[in-house]
């Protein structure tokens, strides 16, 4: 097995016993469904399986890879190079989404429905202990994730994302209930004696009527603060159902952690009342309306702005912040992470429920003005802003046969690791390196063991956003040369930490 880049760098990296094949480097994980499409200039291979509903990633200073699984607990990933498997006694924790580590990987947090807690970590003997809470009253019911993001930018800023409850979206439109939110958290100081913040009193407030944020993310050089926003299903306008192609999901900014003030910090983004447009022709009394316009779902005499003026399309506009960018309806965005070099995010969409065609269940990148830290797209051409690297191959089998991306986390190579929750699996992606040559222009391959070890991926044509199965506009613009990283010869050693 050649020993490139990224094999050296998966040596660290922990993959779990249960989930590998054995011992031999022509037996590698396949997914049992069609194989994913892979866009050209990326390689692909399926690492991890027989997880229980695996969402955040973290590397941990040691190199091994935590992994959330939700309701379960967080699973410490290591390597045995000698092929023997062990694992530590399981305790059982309900979290479910969450997780970061401090900058000198001492300090894990991790969250559930209603609490953020803090442990002090030991990544060589991957283990934890001194159990804390340091954020509280975040118990609502629906939408029960609650992202964490450390800024590596503002040391001692933790970031929580909460979203809204079902059947009480009214709450949302009161600051002080908490709901629909993402707040930061001065952690500097924190010790085990310290009391905890309460979500819905203390903190900043970065924005709010967000109905369901659950990835953010911080741009590397700018320290610019970035959410992807999962919008409201079965819309109707004035009594039309405009639910197929709208609300669009969202990408928005809410500036930095510094102390530089940008003209809609801590501002509503709209939810319950005003939404993100993705196909103007589905809406009625369009007038005035393009993609990305706030709209409002009602125009009903006594409905009102967070600001008192009476609802209308073009109030929406004034008293709410519009997206950076819009994304299509149902697309479902779950993570967000930049490349380190600020060149691109990539964004997780884990796919529709409430869709006659299923349509999201892939990995794209938008593409970002390092210097800036800014899309290189505007938002009136937001149909342009999606570049497809990781897709299913028929979304007409979703979500059954697919998988469903959610939880990212790039290695020291670069790496891109990624969850699908639905399948209980964690792949890796490797993108070519810079100055290297392509060879072909086939479409990027996804390593199953067969033959010399990678196949190429499945036909792979038209633009992201627009046609759901396919992916013109991809990264790397053409075929490259084929390396097998065929990891799936290490057996690794995993245990669940005991978080209590």
């Amino acid at each position: 097995m050649k020993a490139n880049g990224v094999a050296k760098a998966a040596l660290a990296v922990g993959l779990s016993a249960a989930a590998l094949a054995q011992n031999s480097c022509d037996k590698v994980l396949v997914p049992s469904y069609d194989l994913p499409v892979v866009a050209a200039g990326w390689q692909a291979q399926l690492i991890a399986g027989e997880l229980t509903k695996p969402r955040s990633l973290q590397f941990d200073s040691a190199g091994a890879l935590l992994v959330v699984e939700s309701g379960k607990g967080i699973t410490h990933l290591t390597l045995n190079h000698k092929g023997g498997t062990s694992r530590k006694k399981a305790h059982k924790y309900q979290l479910n989404h969450g997780i970061a580590l401090s900058k000198d990987g001492k300090t894990l947090y991790a969250s559930s429905a209603s609490a953020v807690y803090a442990w002090d970590y030991d990544s060589k003997a991957g283990t934890v202990s001194g159990k804390r809470e340091i954020v509280t009253n975040m118990s609502n019911n629906d939408l029960v994730t609650r992202t964490l993001l450390l800024s590596q930018k503002e040391d001692g800023y933790l970031l929580v994302s909460r979203g809204s409850a079902d059947g009480n979206e009214a709450q949302a439109e009161v600051l002080n209930n908490g709901l629909s939110q993402i707040r930061a958290f001065d952690i500097s100081n924190i010790t085990s004696s310290t009391k905890a913040y309460n979500y819905n009193e203390d903190g900043v407030v970065l924005g709010w009527g967000l109905r369901n944020s659950v990835g953010v993310g911080e741009h590397p050089i700018t320290g610019g603060i970035y959410a992807v926003e999962n919008s409201i299903d079965g819309v109707t306008r004035n009594g039309k159902d405009i639910h197929e192609n709208n609300p669009g999901e969202e990408l928005n900014f809410f500036g930095y952690l510094n102390g530089t003030r940008t003209p809609n910090q801590g501002g509503n983004y709209g939810y319950p009342k005003c939404f993100a447009v993705w196909d103007v022709s589905e809406i009625p009394e369009n007038d005035n309306l393009k993609i990305g316009s706030q709209f409002a779902i009602t125009e009903e005499e006594n409905a009102q702005t967070v600001s008192g003026n009476k609802l209308t399309d073009e109030t929406c506009a004034s008293d709410y912040v519009s997206p950076r960018l819009t994304f299509p309806a149902h697309y479902a965005p779950i993570d967000i992470k930049f490349a380190p070099r600020g060149d691109v995010a990539y964004v997780t969409f884990r796919g529709s429920f409430d869709k006659t065609d299923p349509v999201g269940y892939r990995l794209s990148a938008i593409s970002f003005d390092p210097a800036t830290g800014e899309p290189t797209v505007s938002a009136e051409n937001s149909r342009d802003a999606l570049q497809d690297v990781f897709m299913n191959k028929d979304n007409s089998v979703c979500p059954d046969k697919c998988f469903r991306p959610v939880g990212m986390a790039f290695d020291s190579a670069e790496n891109l690791w990624m969850t699908s929750d639905s399948t209980g699996e964690i792949y890796v992606l490797q993108k070519r390196e810079e100055g290297e040559t392509p060879t072909s222009t086939e479409n990027g391959t996804i390593v199953t063991g067969t033959g010399s070890g990678s196949e190429s991926s499945p036909s792979a044509t038209g633009k992201g956003g627009d046609d759901e199965n396919a992916a013109d506009r991809l990264l790397g613009g053409g075929g490259w040369e084929t390396r097998a990283l065929m990891w799936a010869g290490v057996v690794g050693v995993a245990g669940v930490l005991a978080l209590i």
